[in-house]
């Protein structure tokens, strides 16, 4: 019996050897450990066998037993690594490669309207100035000429940071005018820069976002009257709108770092659910600006008895409403594929003056 239970052994071992896929070696388990199988046999004999025989046969079979069972492990685990690495070469997969076979991604309508803002201003002889979002409470309110108890200060429309180990409390800038302070502090005048980026503001509704974008321009120099800031801002309207002609209307308004401060409205028409700029019997309006408050330029370590300017600024997100047609501004951060595909450009749709600004 012994003999027979080793020959079984060899036999069991080199068939579990020689199997080569996982079905093979499922059929060599169940012919060996199965109900009826070689093995499973021979243990059932054991109950028939006399006392003194079942204790020399019992450990010898309970062992062929699990060393088959170990052997058949074993074996598993070879023929499961081949057959994934079999896979890994059969389904691997290029992913310097495009996910489609035809891309279909699009340029962001923001980001269009940014290019385009700053082709216009570029040929006009504007540079483009960038500053971080998180701000210090100088250069976004302090230098600005905001007093201490005005209403953007307050926690209900800033996000600010905790104070820090001085006590300094950061605030995620309320709009772009920190990058034209941090110009005006590091640049001799004369400047003439755009400031186009993110902003933060705590409200939301269809024409709001905690996060929107901004474009603010500043001219500094000995000669800067009120006339080059309206000609620069009819310039850009009628190179951005893509119209032959506006007309704006100048109205006195109030902001803490312009003297006077002005708001900008542009001659246009409403109708079927669209507006038209650069005619019309109707007013929109479409941005502040003002001559830069002697105040801001003292803080900014410019004398103002020498130098003057001018300072507008506009919601890019507005501007590409008013001229796209889009009627909700939370559309644009809704990552909506539909949406982007609507309204979406084409990475070749560059926005230059001389092949026009819009696709």
């Amino acid at each position: 019996m012994q003999e027979q239970i080793a020959t079984l052994k060899a036999d069991i071992t080199e068939q579990i050897k020689t199997t080569t896929d996982l079905v093979a070696l499922e059929d060599v388990r169940i012919a060996v450990l199965g109900k009826k199988g070689s093995v499973s046999q021979l243990m059932k004999g054991l109950g028939g066998m006399a006392p003194e025989e079942r204790q020399v046969m019992g450990p010898l079979l309970n062992a062929l037993k699990n060393e088959v069972a170990d052997a058949l492990a074993d074996q598993k685990d070879v023929l499961e690594e081949a057959e994934l690495n079999v896979r890994l070469q059969l389904e691997q997969v290029d992913v310097s490669l495009p996910v489609t076979e035809h891309p279909s991604g699009t340029v962001h309508p923001i980001s269009q309207v940014m290019d385009e803002i700053a082709e216009i201003f570029a040929s006009m002889g504007f540079a483009i100035a960038e500053g971080p979002d998180l701000e210090t409470d100088f250069n976004n309110f302090t230098a600005l000429n905001i007093p201490e108890e005005h209403p953007a200060r307050q926690m209900h429309d800033t996000f600010y940071l905790r104070p820090d180990a001085e006590g300094i409390r950061k605030v995620l800038r309320t709009h772009t005018s920190p990058v034209q302070v941090r110009t005006m502090l590091s640049q001799e005048p004369p400047i003439r820069i755009i400031a186009p980026g993110r902003t933060y503001r705590s409200d939301s509704d269809a024409t709001h976002t905690p996060m929107f974008h901004q474009v603010e321009g500043l001219v500094i120099d000995k000669d800067t009257h009120l006339g080059h800031l309206k000609g620069t801002l009819e310039t850009f309207l009628k190179a951005f709108f893509e119209v032959n002609s506006v007309t704006l209307r100048l109205r006195p308004s109030y902001f803490p770092f312009t003297e006077p401060s002005m708001e900008v409205d542009v001659q246009c028409s409403f109708g079927n659910g669209t507006v038209k700029i650069g005619d019309g019997n109707d007013w929109l309006e479409i941005l502040g600006s003002g001559m830069v408050n002697p105040k801001v330029l003292e803080n900014c370590n410019i004398d103002p008895a020498v130098y003057q300017g001018f300072a507008f600024g506009a919601g890019i997100d507005r501007l590409a409403m008013l001229k796209y047609g889009m009627n909700d501004l939370r559309a644009f951060f809704d990552a909506d594929l539909r949406w982007l595909k609507h309204y979406g450009f084409s990475a070749f749709d560059i926005p230059t003056l001389a092949g026009g600004m819009s696709r």
